[in-house]
Formats: C-alpha cells, sequence, structure tokens
C-alpha cells in the first residue's frame, strides 16, 4: 500500500472538489500563442490564450500573479476578482496550487516592473500535480536524483531546457544540412543476426517468435552500405546503438550515432565535407566559430591539422608503433615502459591494432585539444577500412579528435569483397581466441557486396558527445533526457 505525505493528501483531496464544478483532467484547451509568442506581444493585444505549468504563485485578497512555463518560454499572469467573479476567484485560491495546468484568456499589458503580463479575464483548469514541485532546486542537487528524475529537473532547471532544446536543434540543422547535399535519410534493423559495423562487444537479446538469439545494433554500418550497393548514393541514418562496455563521462551503452556513406567519394573528401557541415552547425547554432569547453577557448574555424597516430602516440610517449609493430613487440614495450592501461579485455588477448588504440588512448589522446584529424590507422583496428595504396598496413581513415574526445570516425570503406572476406576471418580468429571486441564473420554482408560496390567513403559522429562539447557540459548523461539508471526497489 502506498503512502501519501500531508501536501500529496491535500491535493488528492482538492482533486476531490475540483470534480464538483468542472473535470479535474480535461481532453483539451485551444491556445492562440504559444508562451514564447505571447511573452513577446505587443501590450494592449486582445483575446491571447496561453496554458502552461504553474511554477509560480501569490495568492492575495483579489489579485493573484502565477508565471506558467513550458520548455521553450514563461509569462506571468494575472488574475483579478473584479474580472473572473468572486466565485471563479475562490475557486482559484483554494483548489489551485504550484505545480497545475492552466490556461488562461486576456490582454497583454507589461507591469512596472518591466515583466510582460497577460490580465485573464477567464482561465480554465487543466490538470492538477498530485506531488509538489521543490520549493527550490537545491532539492535536486544530487546529480543522480537529476538524471532519474529528469521531468522536475527540466520544470526547475533552465539550463536543462536550454541544452535539450539545443540538442533537438543541433540535430535539426544537420538533418537540413545533409538534406541540402543530396543526402537521403534512411532506417536500417536495430536486431541483427551479426554484431558487425565496429569493434566493440555486443548486447544479445533474445527473439521469441523466431527461437533466435539476436543482437542489437553496434552500428548500421553494414546495412547503410547495403543500400549503396542497391543505388543509393548519398545515405545517412540518425542511430541508437547499443555497445555493452564501460560507463564514463564520455562513454554510455546505448547512444545516437549519426552514420552518412557517399559513392565515389574518399576519406579526404569527408575531412573537407564534415569540417564545413560541422562550421556551418555551429555558425548558425552560435552565431561564431569558438567553443568554450572547460574554462578553454577552442577556435573551429580555418583548416584543421592532421596528425597521423604513430606521430601524435611519439608525441607523448617514447613508443613508435612502425618499430613495434606486432602485438608481441607492442605489449613488450608497454610492460618495459610500465604503462598501465585500462582495458576491459586483458592485453594479452588484443589483437595488435586494438592495443594500438588502447595504448593511444592512455597516453595522447587525453592531451590533445584540437579539433585535429588523426590519420594512419593500424589495418587490423578497422577491418571495414580501404587500405592506404602506398602502405597496406595503414587505412585510409580519419578521426576527429576535440578537447581529448573522438567527435568523428571516417574513412574509404573497403569495398573489395575477397579483401573483406580475408580480414572478417582474421576478425572471427581474433574473437575466438579471447579479444571480445572483434568482430564477427558475416557472410551476408560479403554476399551483398559481391554484387558489386562502387568507391565508397563513410563516417560517424557521436551525437551525444558532440552535444556535449558544444554545451560543456561534465558528463555524457547531461546531454541525454532519460540516461538508463539502476531501478529503485520502491517495496510496491
Amino acid at each position: 500500500m502506498r503512502e501519501f505525505n500531508e501536501q500529496e493528501i491535500v491535493r488528492r483531496n482538492k482533486v476531490e472538489e475540483i470534480r464538483k464544478s468542472c473535470n479535474p483532467y480535461p481532453d483539451k484547451y485551444e491556445t492562440t500563442h504559444s508562451l514564447k509568442e505571447a511573452s513577446t506581444l505587443a501590450d494592449e493585444t486582445k483575446n491571447v490564450s496561453v496554458a502552461g505549468r504553474i511554477v509560480f504563485m501569490r495568492k492575495m485578497g483579489k489579485l493573484s500573479f502565477l508565471k506558467i512555463r513550458d520548455i521553450e518560454g514563461e509569462i506571468q499572469l494575472s488574475i483579478k476578482i473584479d474580472l473572473v467573479g468572486p466565485e471563479k476567484y475562490e475557486f482559484f485560491k483554494s483548489n489551485i496550487d504550484v505545480g497545475d495546468f492552466i490556461g488562461a484568456q486576456g490582454e497583454i499589458f507589461t507591469t512596472h516592473t518591466g515583466e510582460k503580463t497577460l490580465r485573464a479575464d477567464n482561465f480554465t483548469f487543466l490538470g492538477k500535480a498530485l506531488k509538489p514541485l521543490p520549493e527550490k532546486f537545491h532539492g535536486l542537487n544530487d546529480i543522480e536524483t537529476i538524471y532519474r528524475n529528469r521531468y522536475i529537473d527540466l520544470i526547475m532547471n533552465e539550463e536543462s531546457r536550454t541544452k535539450f532544446l539545443f540538442r533537438s536543434k543541433l540535430i535539426c540543422e544537420i538533418r537540413n544540412y545533409l538534406n541540402s547535399k543530396g543526402y537521403i535519410e534512411i532506417e536500417t534493423p536495430i536486431l541483427n543476426n551479426k554484431a558487425s559495423g565496429a569493434l566493440a562487444k555486443p548486447f544479445i537479446t533474445h527473439h521469441n517468435a523466431l527461437d533466435i538469439d539476436l543482437f542489437l545494433r553496434i552500428a548500421p554500418e553494414t546495412y547503410l552500405k547495403r543500400a549503396i550497393v542497391g543505388g543509393f548514393t548519398k545515405v545517412f541514418e540518425f542511430a541508437r546503438c547499443f555497445r555493452n562496455e564501460g560507463i564514463d563521462a564520455t562513454h554510455l551503452q546505448d547512444f545516437t550515432m549519426l552514420e552518412g556513406y557517399g559513392a565515389y567519394l574518399n576519406y579526404k573528401d569527408n575531412m573537407t565535407f564534415l569540417r564545413e557541415m560541422l562550421q556551418t552547425v555551429v555558425m548558425n547554432l552560435f552565431g561564431k566559430l569558438e567553443i568554450t569547453i572547460e574554462g578553454k577557448t577552442i577556435d573551429i574555424s580555418g583548416q584543421w591539422e592532421e596528425i597521423t597516430m604513430r606521430d601524435l602516440i611519439l608525441k607523448y610517449s617514447n613508443i613508435d608503433i612502425y618499430e613495434f609493430d606486432t602485438k608481441e613487440k607492442l605489449l613488450d614495450k608497454i610492460k618495459t615502459e610500465k604503462l598501465e592501461i585500462d582495458s576491459e579485455t586483458p592485453l594479452e588477448n588484443l589483437g595488435y591494432g586494438n592495443l594500438v588504440d588502447q595504448l593511444y588512448k592512455k597516453v595522447a589522446r587525453p592531451y590533445v585539444t584540437g579539433p585535429i584529424f588523426l590519420t594512419n590507422h593500424p589495418i587490423s583496428l578497422s577491418p571495414l577500412a580501404r587500405s592506404n595504396d602506398d602502405n597496406k598496413n595503414l587505412t585510409d581513415r580519419f578521426q576527429l579528435i576535440i578537447n581529448g574526445a573522438e567527435i568523428i570516425n571516417a574513412y574509404s570503406e573497403l569495398v573489395d569483397p575477397m579483401e573483406q572476406e580475408k580480414r572478417l576471418i582474421e576478425q572471427a580468429n581474433l574473437k575466438a581466441n579471447g579479444d571480445d571486441e572483434a568482430m564477427m564473420m558475416d557472410y551476408d554482408y560479403i554476399e551483398a557486396m559481391e554484387y558489386g560496390m562502387p568507391p565508397i567513403s563513410g563516417w560517424g559522429i557521436g551525437i551525444d558527445r558532440l552535444v556535449q562539447i558544444l554545451t560543456n557540459s561534465d558528463n555524457i548523461k547531461d546531454t541525454i533526457m532519460f540516461p538508463l539508471m539502476k531501478p529503485i526497489d520502491k517495496n510496491n
């Protein structure tokens, strides 16, 4: 049996009182303006109808003021006994609380303190809040409570409202840019027979009707490429992806990835394309090409520096990955240098490419301010990427790094089905030997490739991480409206 505190009991009793005169939960309400629009109207604008949640209220004898809010705006209402009548005014004073929803009609004016206000000549009750809002935001200082009860955070915290509106606008700007460049948005499956498209540990689920185990999508890559085989030349998808790996300030197991692929392009083309796209989007959103992260101002205008993975690792360590070019040599060197590398998979079980990647993340990536394009990744780290014509041990690939975070991963795609089959066999052997992040063999994808692929270059952008960078957020969960949380046992 649930128990309610005194305030909750009072509010529940008010619901019954409201029922005596109206439905406490009506089905609709006609508005003429959003709150944001109403707050900009000229004084003496008449017949304005708005609705929102009450977030502040000052009840007085014959005149009361309240503030209503939604995700984009707020406006003050004045309710006066002379305009709404004694009976309705008493209803307001007796039954309406902060947190309730209300609609009001009337005329816009500005108070002597300069606050835009709607002088209500009528109001309609639109919904009772059975739980009171925190009187002050100090009630949500606990970060876990903020993540768990994001709806209260959004009601109370302007910074959170601004951040999630920004996220929506960012996605809209990117989508508009891609559409303007001839990219077509498509959808690919979340449930896959193979964990493919990236090097990562997958989530496994079971399909009851088919009685088969399936994998949640690691990345949409191989299906977007199938669309290229089918005749699309430029495709993209905002894809929810799932990787059963660790949580930290810049990583979550479920996240939003934007991936795009263009036929007849190479990775150099996409360096230019993606730089121009991000610069255009940031300019449209901020009106400038400078972003502030952790107190640092980062200029993203102009050209961006290119640096090889080898040179970046050498810059911050004594390890030349061209000299230590096998797993055994590199592992011995890491041990000699007494580097403590955190990896969910034991270093001894990693293939050479993943070992290089773990080394880079330990010794170099945290010190990159950027923006920089990181290039020349080992071939075994990029099983779906095209090898470089001059050095077959490297790939035609780049990553965009800003403030130690990987924002974009892109490469010229491997379109040779025989070479792809060979690499996936090597990946399958690594997985069999304990490398959980290696890829599975995927003959269905190989068969699609065998029908012929044009030259392709593709890219992926972590949307959550991009929002984190652009909003200077400490934790990637700050950019996820409803992050996954462990359930609380409420004994109900």
